[in-house]
Formats: structure tokens, sequence, C-alpha cells
């Protein structure tokens, strides 16, 4: 099984790259994203490798991090998800706003995915709820557990008057729910809606 490929890029298409690792030229299918992240032919490239071995097909899938690849493993554990519209979505998502959206339960932010269709959209938002914490990393795991409490509709009352307020004035429901985390993190779980969406805003600003 092939895991990474460290080398040169030989050929950019539109949905593949070609890389070039000591004379052997690799084809790894990559998203919108990944492919905008890369250089020009010529330039070093290392992309990590999710291997896809089948009776009538080997192909290779390349990304730009280990985490872009381990959320393309997890999204086809959704039913009806195979890796043509796991890649699609980390095309269309970081993998960051796709952890916002699981949080939240944003089923409309999944399905700006092209081929991604509402109802797919909202199993991966439901069936990842529980799994994609551990991909957020540790230093995000209170972020998104606060967005998860939003998502299901009980996260504490300051907290959801904050989101709303700023969502009010006209920002978007994980830019706020990101930015109220980051306050809730400043002023503590017990802070009065007025002090978190104050401190909120500032971390809008910057």
């Amino acid at each position: 099984m092939i895991g990474k490929l460290k080398g040169t890029l030989d050929e950019i298409a539109e949905d593949h790259v070609v890389v070039d690792v000591h004379g052997v030229g690799y084809v790894a299918y990559c998203g919108a994203r990944t492919l905008a992240s890369l250089g020009g032919v010529g330039e070093a490239v290392v992309l990590f490798i999710e291997t896809y071995v089948r009776e009538d097909m080997l192909r290779l899938y390349g990304f730009a991090s280990e985490n872009e690849r381990g959320w393309f493993r997890l999204l086809q554990n959704v039913q009806g998800v195979g890796a043509k519209v796991a890649l699609a979505v980390l095309g269309t998502l970081s993998t960051g706003d796709l952890a916002n959206a699981v949080a939240l339960q944003d089923k409309a932010m999944v399905a700006r995915a092209p081929g991604v269709g509402p109802k797919v959209a909202a199993r991966i938002v439901a069936e990842l709820r529980d799994k994609a914490p551990a991909m957020s990393g540790a230093a995000d795991a209170e972020s998104f557990a606060l967005k998860r409490g939003l998502g299901d509709g009980v996260a504490l009352g300051p907290i959801a008057d904050a989101v709303s307020a700023l969502v009010n004035l006209g920002y978007p429901r994980d830019q706020a729910a990101s930015a109220v985390a980051i306050a809730v993190k400043e002023a503590g779980d017990e802070a009065a809606s007025t002090a978190l969406i104050r401190l909120a805003l500032k971390a809008l600003s910057r």
C-alpha cells in the first residue's frame, strides 16, 4: 500500500495530478482544494495517499494533510457516501468548515458540495456527530463540544443568545459559533451573553 508520495509535480489535470517519484509517475486523484494548494509543474510536492485496490481498479487519492485524508476515510463510513462524494465534500469545505458543519448539524453547508443532495448531507452531519470530535484535535475539542451543544439545541442560554445575536448582525452561524467559542474560553462558561458578545465581536475583528 502507498501511504505518501514525495516527488515532483509532473502534470496537473482537472481532477488529478501525476507525481514523479524517482522517474516513476504516480496518478493521484485530488479534490479541488488540494489541487489549488499545490504549486506548479516541476515543483516539489508531498501528498498523503489513500490507496484503493479492487478487482478491476487500483486508484490513488491524494491529500494535502493527514487530517484531510482522515476525514476522507471517515466520510465513507456514512451510508451513500463513496470516494467520489467524499472527495467532492473535501473539495468544497475545509476540514475546519466540515467539523463546524457536523458540530452545528448544518446540512445546508455540506449540501454545497457538488453531487451531495439534502438527504446525503443530513446523513453526514447526523452520523458523524459522535465521530468527528476525534478528527478536530485536542485543541479544538472544547470548541467542538460547544458547537455541538448549539447544533443539538442544548447549549447554555447565554451562549445560544450570543450566537443568535451575532447571526442577527449578519455573521454566518458557523463563524458566529467559532467566535463565541473563543469568547467562552476567555470569559468562562458562566459569563453573561453581553460579555460573550463583546468578546466574540473582538475576536471577529482581528
